[in-house]
């Protein structure tokens, strides 16, 4: 009878990541599912069942990251800990020229500095220690196809997630020392309330300046792509792919428009800066 492999998913109340406890169950695994309040963990325990496992996570926080990885640890008896997704994430819109510092900041301690902690925390139950002796771990980082196009708005989430590529492509380089793979999954459009949470860009916070008839443009355009969006399922399965085939792609795309995202790889730059800015009346003429 094979061990029964084990993932830790960070950002799981909801959305891709509840979708990936909920799929890497049904196929057998047992998943930790990061959460931050004790209202979601009971609530995953009674609709996921026994094979998933609510832990208080929050990724802002290092002492709740150590604590969590400790009680992991301690469930898993010695096993090894066979995948991290790390998925915890938010999105922050807002016109760069009045977009508050600190929000900027708050973007990239949750989606970048965010990752970083809870990779810290458990990435040694993976396997990077020079006494494991245990096939090592995965890491998979949920990205965005805005880690490869930067919106007008929303630059912060592009910011995050550009950075968050950097960061999977050095820490894999790094991790080679131990055999732990580390690979992202990029979505598109997925019908998450990370998209419901991007309506909350208050148009009249910055009403007074020049960027509201594109903020309202934006609105719309967001709401558009919630309502056609992929089911988080699909990104879960990308995610069990991820862990399980035996050389995962280094970025795997899922997103309603394929075509969208190659016409911009393609298009010159500028002529694609063109396209945007007309299109969210950005352009000076």
């Amino acid at each position: 009878m094979s061990e029964m492999k084990n993932a830790m998913i960070t950002g799981a109340s909801t959305g891709i990541g509840y979708a990936s406890a909920k799929y890497l169950s049904e196929k057998g695994w047992r998943v930790f599912a990061g959460v931050r309040k004790t209202e979601d963990a009971d609530r995953l325990s009674a609709e996921l069942g026994e094979a998933v496992r609510p832990v208080i996570c929050d990724v802002t926080d290092a002492g709740i990251i150590k604590s969590a990885a400790e009680q992991v640890q301690n469930e898993l008896q010695g096993q090894t800990l066979h995948g991290l997704v790390n998925n915890a994430g938010i999105a922050v819109a807002g016109p760069l020229l009045h977009l508050p510092p600190e929000e900027m900041t708050r973007q990239l301690d949750v989606n970048v500095t965010g990752q970083l902690r809870a990779t810290q925390a458990f990435a040694p139950l993976m396997g990077a220690k020079k006494d494991f002796t245990g096939t090592p771990g995965r890491i998979v980082n949920i990205s965005s196809v805005a880690g490869f196009h930067a919106m007008p708005i929303l630059t912060p989430y592009a910011c995050s997630k550009f950075a968050l590529e950097a960061f999977t492509e050095g820490l894999r380089r790094e991790l080679m020392l131990y055999g732990i793979d580390v690979v992202a999954i990029n979505p598109g459009p997925i019908k998450t309330p990370i998209w419901d949470k991007a309506q909350e860009l208050d148009p009249e916070q910055y009403g007074q300046t020049d960027f509201i008839k594109a903020i309202h443009r934006l609105l719309k355009f967001t709401q558009k792509s919630a309502e056609n969006g992929l089911p988080p399922e699909r990104v879960a399965q990308a995610v069990f792919a991820a862990l399980t085939d035996s050389k995962p792609r280094l970025n795997t795309i899922v997103t309603p428009t394929p075509l969208q995202g190659l016409m911009l790889k393609l298009m010159p730059t500028r002529m694609a800066d063109r396209m945007i800015t007309k299109q969210l009346g950005l352009s000076r003429s």
